[in-house]
């Protein structure tokens, strides 16, 4: 053989290797297509169907009168399925279609009749599954939308698909916004108290499965959930919204009066350490103030003079002077320094004095003269009453305290310990100042604030907190009462008395100006100044501790006479609408022939020790634990109210206590309206009665 037909050879017999591999290709592919191709295409529909979380409803936060703070919200994304069930008829289709455009436009207001009509046509002619039709739509506007026609035939068949999401929203807006916070992806924990406590609140997520289709577009497989999401707890704040709306209100006028940079104000209960409001802001631009940061409780700045009440705890703790201790006034020179007072030399005065003028030499005398020698005295009060430490708040952001010792790099021997004791080289946030004043006004005990009071699911209390004691006495009763006594004189004859002083009620505080260090460029690169008004009312009884901080403010910059009026606007308000703050005790005497006074009916036991002690006879004795009053011109009488199983008793006349303890031991629920004792029942004594039968109780 030549070698032409050789390479001939090769050739043919590799090109029929070809034409063989193309048939054997062929044939496979009709083999998968037709024969195979059920059990390929099945497999391909279950690798499209992933199960997706819901999101739960998430709990809401409440303040602490029951007003909602923030509560999330159904949005619906409406899609609709071209060949669903109820429609697949072309003639019902298109006889309908017209009319539910012209519903649509008129309902959105977005696309005409005409482009709603073309948007149905085309998705019709392209067997669409999942047309989005629109985003974000409330639930009251989805029941009317149901009524459309088309998707009047069936919630299903008619092919509107309703996808549930929730909006977060705040019906009261911006008040409390910083403290309530809000869950952000971008924020690894969350900020305020949505953050906090977001375990509890976003609940648990359900499964749905989802079907891929052509285009990408993942629709659910089946109308209801897999698994049903669990919904969030609820939380119940300290926030007093109508005292949030006043320290919001107060602090923004003062700061567009003052020009200021940023501000903050705080409002506490002096026994419980609840916080009843919490107000910042920032200006944004000239005359505008948002909540852009919580400097309540991240906001480090040297606090200035309202230190000084520190201080001087010290010193009367530890024996060194009294409040009639004579102290000068005006200058202090130290090493490179000169401290002076900003108003002046008072001569030489008593402690007291000194404390109510805020005389900034006296109180850096007196520290550098009793500690110079043993300066961490001084600094282990304040690490005692931990003023160096946070409060391991409720709510995330607290800023480190910055208290200097002398074992400190930057302790300076000469200057640190004078500069301290009016408030320079540390740093503490206004919440820090204000709770180191609420454990003088709480009669020495320090607590952590807190701003959450109980965690609720369904209604039932899972949770509740208490202020966390951080220290049961701060100093010694005789201190605590002359400092309460200086705070008080500080608003009657002192530096608050201008604008702070009510005379229809006591405040004590103190007023504070700081000098605002610009970061590492000092004190002497832009005079700036920090004033403040920190103190609790009604003095004799401290119910509210308050603090009001404003920054960089423009003209007046002295604490009393920026920040006082703030405190003293929130206060008086506060003060108005408590009544148990000004209601006198006022006993009632009967004097001749008045009548006794109305008995309530309820537990026995407990009026006869009423009427024994005001020598009251009654003039019928009750023997069951239950009774009934019945008024007459010559003495009380009464008659017994026996509990009989299956009968309604009768608790008209008696306070809500006494009769929801009764009405639960015979089992029954109650509905309660108004205030006062019962006047009222639904069930008529002596019917007979089921278990668990609800009734409405009428009270006036």
């Amino acid at each position: 053989m030549n070698i032409r037909a050789n390479i001939l050879m090769r050739v043919y017999l590799a090109f029929g290797l070809i034409v063989l591999f193309a048939l054997a290709v062929v044939l496979r592919l009709g083999d998968v297509q037709f024969r195979q191709g059920h059990k390929w295409r099945a497999m391909a529909d279950s690798l499209s169907v992933r199960e997706f979380d819901i999101e739960a409803t998430r709990g809401n936060i409440y303040s602490v009168d029951g007003s909602l703070l923030a509560t999330s919200v159904p949005e619906y994304e409406l899609r609709m399925d071209m060949f669903a069930g109820g429609i697949q008829d072309n003639e019902l289709f298109y006889s309908k279609v017209d009319s539910l455009a012209f519903k649509l436009a008129q309902f959105f207001k977005d696309k005409s009749a005409k482009d709603y009509s073309r948007l149905l046509r085309k998705a019709r002619q392209d067997s669409a599954r999942y047309v989005l039709i629109k985003r974000k739509v409330s639930y009251q506007d989805l029941k009317e939308i149901r009524q459309f026609p088309l998707y009047n035939i069936g919630k299903h068949s008619g092919g509107l698909m309703a996808i549930q999401q929730n909006r977060r929203i705040l019906p009261f807006k911006a008040l409390a916004a910083r403290t309530i916070g809000y869950k952000n992806e971008n924020v690894k924990n969350g900020v305020g108290l949505e953050g906090a406590y977001g375990n509890y609140i976003n609940g648990e997520s359900g499964k749905r499965l989802m079907q891929r289709i052509s285009g990408g577009v993942w629709i659910p497989v089946n109308s209801d959930a897999e698994v049903a999401p669990k919904d969030g707890a609820d939380i119940i704040s300290t926030i007093d919204i109508n005292m949030q709306d006043l320290a919001q209100s107060a602090l923004e006028k003062q700061l567009i009066k003052s020009d200021a940079h940023h501000g903050a104000v705080i409002i506490m209960e002096v026994a419980t350490g609840e916080v009843r409001a919490v107000a910042n802001f920032t200006r944004v631009e000239q005359g505008v103030y948002k909540e852009q940061f919580n400097y309540a409780i991240a906001g480090n700045q040297d606090p200035g003079s309202t230190f000084k009440a520190a201080s001087y705890m010290a010193l009367l703790e530890d024996k060194y002077v009294d409040t009639n201790t004579m102290v000068a006034t005006g200058e202090y020179p130290i090493p490179g320094h000169v401290i002076k007072d900003s108003h002046g030399s008072i001569g030489v005065v008593t402690v007291k004095k000194a404390f109510e003028q805020s005389s900034n030499a006296a109180i850096a005398s007196l520290v550098n003269k009793y500690y110079k020698d043993n300066q961490s005295k001084f600094t282990d009060h304040l690490y005692s009453w931990h003023l160096n430490e946070k409060m391991d708040l409720q709510i995330p952001g607290e800023a480190q305290p910055v208290v200097k010792n002398p074992k400190n790099k930057s302790w300076n021997k000469n200057m640190s310990l004078p500069q301290m004791a009016y408030g320079y080289e540390m740093q503490l946030t206004p919440l820090k100042m204000l709770s180191f004043y609420n454990a003088i006004a709480n009669n020495g005990k320090y607590l952590a604030p807190i701003f959450v009071k109980e965690i609720r699911r369904l209604g039932n209390p899972i949770e509740q907190f208490k202020a966390k004691v951080i220290n049961e006495k701060i100093c010694s009763d005789v201190t605590l009462k002359k400092m309460q006594e200086m705070l008080e004189a500080v608003v009657t004859n002192g530096s608050g008395r201008q604008i702070v002083y009510n005379p229809l009620y006591k405040i004590a505080g103190k007023t504070g100006t700081a000098q605002v260090a610009d970061n590492n460029l000092g004190y002497k690169a832009k005079r700036q100044y920090q004033a403040s008004f920190v103190g609790y009312f009604p003095a004799e009884k401290p119910k509210y501790s308050m603090i009001v901080v404003i920054n960089d403010p423009k003209g007046a910059y002295y604490g009393a006479l920026v920040s006082g009026p703030v405190f003293r606007e929130i206060a008086d308000r506060i003060y108005a609408s408590d009544i148990d703050m000004y209601k006198p005790d006022v006993k009632t005497h009967y004097v001749g022939n008045t009548q006794p006074p109305e008995a309530k009916a309820g537990q026995s036991k407990a009026v006869k020790k009423v009427y024994n002690a005001l020598g009251i006879k009654p003039l019928y004795a009750a023997k069951s634990e239950y009774f009934n009053s019945i008024d007459t011109s010559n003495g009380v009488a009464y008659h017994d109210t026996e509990m009989e199983k299956g009968i309604m008793p009768d608790v008209n006349g008696m306070g809500l206590k006494d009769a929801m303890f009764l009405l639960g031991n015979v089992g029954l629920k109650a509905r309660v309206k108004g205030s006062g004792k019962v006047v009222g029942q639904s069930i008529q004594a002596g019917s007979r009665i089921g278990k668990g039968l609800m009734v409405e109780l009428q009270l006036q």
